[in-house]
């Protein structure tokens, strides 16, 4: 199955996409990486739909990505007396505290010590989605003094939001790390933590990992924006959540900080995913507004490596038409003249390694000869990542002995993963190359190829060569 554009799409399992049949219609329609979210998946279950996931790849013959999303810390303050809410004027005076009593309009319980102890006088406090906000005009461990900024009623167990305070806590919950170990071990390709803070909290992931996922940075809070760069280094792709992104940080920030969030990752190359609303009157309706259609080709236009479908495929009413939407938007922005002069200004330096030499050369030879596939042989699929960092016109194939590799790189941009067994000399690996782009659509009967791989053959990071081949009549016929 051939896809017609590089940027790949994410769809999200929930109730209107809980059965293979269904999975294999979104999968049909443009999806390359399914998002389990373990906000709403229980442990028990999370082993049978990535085994349902996994039965796809029988039915298509392609590697199916899996992306678990842990749920992260939820900040919320506590319970109301009465009728579990109160009204909070405009510049009335509120205090959140450590005592657990029913809270009433003076005050109310707040059920993390943590907080209390990292408040600071003019810390901002965002409530029930942004909705309220509050200022600290005094704190200490026991208890916050506040001032109602934007009043309104709160009821009990809002969320808690804290755009300018960094929490001396992990972002891992205990059942977040419970769930990325269960994650791990029944075969996810990425795991996605939330509300990353610091390039620690990445760490911490990676140690319940062990390799067996890559890890992937959902950057949702100001914190991470101020530590972009040390949390991309941290990372293996980052995630623009713009949801609680734009609730902790003012909405006409949040497109500026999307750039320079996808710009740092392809100059690390890193993929970048762009979550969030991306089609959400598609929930109930089944043509997306104009300023949807565009908020998605921006994305495409920056060279985002995926983008992301939440409710619309989870719980909406037409999952299947906001997949072949969000493909045709794709499709149609990758074919605009634009598109590469956007992609070609934002080209980075290679990095003063072999295997950046590599892939720029590799990029460069193709841009010159206009070759129609870059076929790169990788064992841990970093190759192609270097590749897919420079953006190049030709479709980046890679060859690949290990699944889990072809699985991971479902996600990274003008990608096509295939598996096969390791090359077993330099001609043998032409002449697979060669058979591979005939086989899948990429190139036909006198087109000529870039094979680009390591020797000596198997060798994890030791790209090395380069090597135009031509498609001859052997190569069609073993197609």
């Amino acid at each position: 199955m051939k896809r017609e554009r590089r940027i790949k799409i994410i769809a999200t399992l929930g109730p209107a996409s809980a059965t293979e049949e269904m999975c294999a219609k979104l999968f049909e329609a443009g999806v390359d990486v399914f998002r389990i979210n373990m906000s709403h998946t229980q442990r028990e279950t999370l082993q049978e739909k990535v085994a349902m996931l996994r039965g796809l790849e029988g039915k298509f013959r392609r590697p199916v990505g899996i992306l678990a999303d842990l749920q992260g810390p939820k900040l919320r303050v506590g319970q109301f007396g009465g009728d579990g809410g109160v009204m909070l004027a405009k510049g009335a005076r509120f205090t959140l505290d450590s005592d657990p009593a029913p809270g009433d309009a003076k005050r109310v319980h707040l059920p993390h010590p943590e907080i209390l102890s990292a408040l600071e006088p003019g810390h901002h406090l965002i409530l029930d989605d942004g909705k309220l906000r509050l200022v600290v005009e005094k704190a200490s461990d026991k208890a916050a003094v506040t001032k109602v900024l934007i009043g309104g009623r709160l009821s009990s167990r809002k969320g808690v939001s804290l755009p300018d305070t960094t929490i001396a806590v992990s972002a891992m919950t205990e059942k977040d790390r419970a769930d990325a170990e269960v994650a791990a071990e029944v075969g996810v390709d990425w795991i996605a933590l939330s509300f990353v803070q610091r390039p620690e909290d990445m760490a911490d992931l990676r140690k319940i990992v062990r390799g067996r996922a890559l890890a992937l940075a959902k950057i949702e809070k100001p914190q991470a924006v101020a530590r972009m760069e040390e949390i991309i280094d941290a990372s293996d792709a980052i995630m623009v959540a713009r949801g609680d992104l734009g609730v902790e940080m003012p909405l006409e920030q949040v497109p500026g900080t999307q750039k320079r969030l996808t710009r740092m990752a392809r100059l690390k190359g890193k993929p970048v995913v762009v979550a969030t609303q991306m089609l959400e009157s598609m929930i109930t309706s089944p043509v997306p507004t104009r300023a949807e259609v565009s908020d998605v080709a921006t994305a495409v236009f920056e060279g985002a490596d995926a983008v992301m479908l939440s409710a619309e495929s989870a719980a909406g009413q037409y999952p299947i038409e906001a997949v072949t939407m969000m493909n045709r938007i794709a499709e149609e922005v990758e074919g605009d003249a634009i598109y590469r002069s956007i992609l070609e200004s934002q080209r980075n330096e290679p990095e003063a390694t072999g295997a950046d030499a590599i892939a720029k050369a590799s990029h460069e030879i193709a841009e010159t000869l206009n070759l129609k596939a870059i076929c790169a042989w990788t064992s841990s699929g970093s190759t192609a990542f270097r590749i897919a960092r420079e953006r190049p016109n030709s479709t980046v194939i890679a060859l690949t002995p290990n699944r889990a590799t072809a699985r991971r790189l479902t996600l990274v941009w003008g990608v096509h993963a295939i598996v096969t067994k390791d090359a077993s000399d330099a001609d043998d690996m032409a002449f697979r190359a060669c058979k591979f782009a005939v086989r899948e659509h990429y190139a036909k009967l006198g087109d000529r190829i870039i094979v680009v791989a390591g020797v000596p053959f198997g060798t994890p990071g030791a790209t090395n060569m380069v090597r135009i081949a031509f498609v001859a009549q052997e190569h069609v016929e073993k197609a």
